[in-house]
């Protein structure tokens, strides 16, 4: 029994905590679709995901991977761009190159707030951990 009981825990361990579920858009709340037609208006194919309280609809606009965080209200809180990291600001990869060097750099994306400050974004990987931070353009870590 003791066994089982490890080897479960194990499982859900390496599992992970859900981060996002996926929503068909008849279960996002009018206003958050309305909000994201309003601003995107050309986008035709959408996912939406539920993360905590809020939406997130996940796209492709002008060949670019995208995603907008969006209250259940219809308050755009955040969009996000994909981006190379080789097209991050220099101070960001000059502070990743300080700090995470012996991390793998496996993506990277703009996110414009709703206030219009930009942030930068990489996801970082280290012995098959991943993890994101977040930067100023200016190469200070900052919050989420």
């Amino acid at each position: 029994m003791k066994p089982l009981l490890i080897a479960a825990a194990m499982a859900l361990a390496a599992a992970g905590p859900a981060r996002a579920q996926r929503l068909p858009s008849a279960r996002v709340p009018a206003a958050a679709r309305a909000t994201f037609k309003a601003r995107f208006p050309t986008v035709r194919a959408t996912t939406w995901e539920q993360e905590g309280g809020n939406y997130e609809a996940g796209f492709k606009m002008n060949g670019r991977t995208m995603s907008a965080v969006i209250t259940p209200a219809g308050k755009l809180l955040e969009t996000e761009t994909g981006v190379a990291p080789a097209q991050l600001p220099a101070a960001v990869r000059a502070a990743l190159a300080r700090s995470y060097r012996t991390h793998k750099i496996n993506e990277a994306a703009a996110i414009v707030r709703a206030d219009g400050a930009t942030v930068y974004e990489a996801e970082v990987t280290k012995n098959g951990r991943a993890q994101d931070v977040l930067f100023n353009a200016d190469g200070t870590l900052t919050k989420p």
